[in-house]
Protein backbone atom coordinates (compact mmCIF):
# COMPACT_ATOMS: atom_id res chain seq x y z
CA UNK A 1 0.00 0.00 0.00
CA UNK A 2 1.22 3.54 -0.89
CA UNK A 3 0.77 6.20 1.67
CA UNK A 4 0.82 10.05 -0.11
CA UNK A 5 2.36 12.79 2.20
CA UNK A 6 0.24 15.74 3.01
CA UNK A 7 0.93 18.77 1.29
CA UNK A 8 -0.17 21.70 4.17
CA UNK A 9 -0.67 25.01 3.00
CA UNK A 10 1.69 27.88 4.59
CA UNK A 11 0.42 29.42 7.23
CA UNK A 12 -0.07 32.44 5.50
CA UNK A 13 -1.67 31.84 2.40
CA UNK A 14 -2.96 33.61 -0.83
CA UNK A 15 -6.72 32.94 -1.38
CA UNK A 16 -9.16 33.80 -3.87
CA UNK A 17 -13.02 35.06 -2.75
CA UNK A 18 -15.92 34.70 -4.90
CA UNK A 19 -19.57 35.82 -4.12
CA UNK A 20 -21.94 33.20 -5.98
CA UNK A 21 -25.61 32.74 -6.38
CA UNK A 22 -27.35 29.78 -7.37
CA UNK A 23 -31.27 30.36 -7.64
CA UNK A 24 -31.22 32.93 -5.17
CA UNK A 25 -29.05 31.22 -2.38
CA UNK A 26 -26.16 33.34 -2.25
CA UNK A 27 -22.72 31.99 -1.16
CA UNK A 28 -19.11 32.65 -0.90
CA UNK A 29 -16.35 30.25 -2.14
CA UNK A 30 -12.54 30.57 -0.85
CA UNK A 31 -10.16 29.05 -2.27
CA UNK A 32 -6.74 28.81 -0.13
CA UNK A 33 -3.77 28.67 -2.47
CA UNK A 34 -0.54 26.99 -2.33
CA UNK A 35 2.49 28.44 -3.07
CA UNK A 36 2.00 27.51 -6.77
CA UNK A 37 -1.35 29.19 -6.82
CA UNK A 38 -3.09 25.80 -7.31
CA UNK A 39 -6.07 25.65 -5.12
CA UNK A 40 -5.08 23.40 -1.97
CA UNK A 41 -8.34 24.18 0.74
CA UNK A 42 -11.76 25.53 -0.23
CA UNK A 43 -14.70 26.80 2.15
CA UNK A 44 -17.73 27.88 1.32
CA UNK A 45 -20.52 30.08 3.24
CA UNK A 46 -24.23 30.29 2.78
CA UNK A 47 -26.10 33.46 4.03
CA UNK A 48 -29.22 31.79 5.56
CA UNK A 49 -28.85 28.44 5.23
CA UNK A 50 -30.05 25.82 7.72
CA UNK A 51 -27.48 23.58 9.92
CA UNK A 52 -28.05 20.40 8.27
CA UNK A 53 -27.41 22.12 4.18
CA UNK A 54 -24.46 23.94 5.70
CA UNK A 55 -23.01 21.30 7.65
CA UNK A 56 -22.83 19.21 4.47
CA UNK A 57 -21.49 21.26 2.38
CA UNK A 58 -18.26 22.33 5.16
CA UNK A 59 -18.11 18.77 5.03
CA UNK A 60 -17.84 18.35 1.42
CA UNK A 61 -14.77 20.91 1.43
CA UNK A 62 -12.96 19.50 4.26
CA UNK A 63 -12.90 16.00 1.78
CA UNK A 64 -12.19 17.83 -1.16
CA UNK A 65 -9.19 20.03 0.75
CA UNK A 66 -8.16 16.67 2.07
CA UNK A 67 -8.38 14.98 -1.64
CA UNK A 68 -6.20 18.30 -3.19
CA UNK A 69 -3.62 18.38 0.08
CA UNK A 70 -3.10 14.34 -0.49
CA UNK A 71 -2.26 15.12 -4.57
CA UNK A 72 -5.99 14.08 -5.96
CA UNK A 73 -5.32 16.39 -9.01
CA UNK A 74 -7.74 19.38 -9.50
CA UNK A 75 -8.85 18.09 -12.50
CA UNK A 76 -10.24 15.09 -11.11
CA UNK A 77 -11.62 16.80 -8.33
CA UNK A 78 -13.71 18.50 -10.35
CA UNK A 79 -14.82 15.50 -12.65
CA UNK A 80 -15.97 13.72 -9.96
CA UNK A 81 -18.29 16.59 -8.22
CA UNK A 82 -19.45 18.48 -11.60
CA UNK A 83 -23.32 17.37 -12.78
CA UNK A 84 -24.15 16.45 -9.47
CA UNK A 85 -27.70 17.49 -9.41
CA UNK A 86 -29.87 18.29 -5.90
CA UNK A 87 -31.54 21.73 -4.67
CA UNK A 88 -31.08 24.14 -4.83
CA UNK A 89 -30.46 24.46 -8.91
CA UNK A 90 -30.98 26.74 -11.78
CA UNK A 91 -29.61 29.88 -12.91
CA UNK A 92 -26.79 31.56 -11.16
CA UNK A 93 -25.03 35.03 -10.83
CA UNK A 94 -21.99 33.88 -13.31
CA UNK A 95 -22.40 34.44 -16.66
CA UNK A 96 -19.55 31.94 -17.49
CA UNK A 97 -21.37 29.18 -15.24
CA UNK A 98 -25.13 29.95 -16.18
CA UNK A 99 -27.01 27.12 -15.12
CA UNK A 100 -26.00 25.46 -11.67
CA UNK A 101 -26.94 21.38 -11.11
CA UNK A 102 -26.24 22.15 -7.68
CA UNK A 103 -23.98 24.48 -5.29
CA UNK A 104 -21.35 21.29 -5.29
CA UNK A 105 -21.86 21.74 -9.57
CA UNK A 106 -21.23 25.09 -9.56
CA UNK A 107 -17.87 24.79 -7.40
CA UNK A 108 -16.45 22.53 -9.22
CA UNK A 109 -17.16 24.02 -12.59
CA UNK A 110 -15.81 27.63 -10.85
CA UNK A 111 -12.81 25.86 -9.62
CA UNK A 112 -12.65 24.31 -13.35
CA UNK A 113 -13.02 27.58 -15.30
CA UNK A 114 -10.20 29.35 -13.00
CA UNK A 115 -7.73 26.75 -12.63
CA UNK A 116 -7.42 23.98 -14.93
CA UNK A 117 -6.21 24.83 -18.57
CA UNK A 118 -8.99 22.46 -20.08
CA UNK A 119 -12.26 23.63 -18.65
CA UNK A 120 -14.91 21.38 -20.45
CA UNK A 121 -18.06 22.98 -22.58
CA UNK A 122 -20.87 23.75 -20.27
CA UNK A 123 -23.56 21.02 -20.68
CA UNK A 124 -27.35 22.07 -21.03
CA UNK A 125 -29.55 20.02 -18.96
CA UNK A 126 -33.33 20.12 -19.68
CA UNK A 127 -35.43 20.94 -17.00
CA UNK A 128 -37.62 17.90 -17.11
CA UNK A 129 -34.38 15.45 -16.29
CA UNK A 130 -33.51 17.56 -13.19
CA UNK A 131 -35.72 15.93 -10.79
CA UNK A 132 -33.24 13.20 -9.21
CA UNK A 133 -30.49 13.70 -6.69
CA UNK A 134 -28.00 11.51 -8.36
CA UNK A 135 -24.38 12.86 -9.69
CA UNK A 136 -22.53 11.39 -12.92
CA UNK A 137 -20.07 9.19 -10.76
CA UNK A 138 -22.93 7.15 -9.03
Amino acid sequence: MTTERRQTLSSTRQSVTHKFQVMGHEGYLTIGLFDNNQPGEIFIKMSKEGSTLSGLIQAFCRAFSLALQFGLPLGEAVSRFKGMRFEPMGHTSNPDIPEALSIIDYVARYLELEFTSDPQPQIHIPASSRTDAVGPNQ
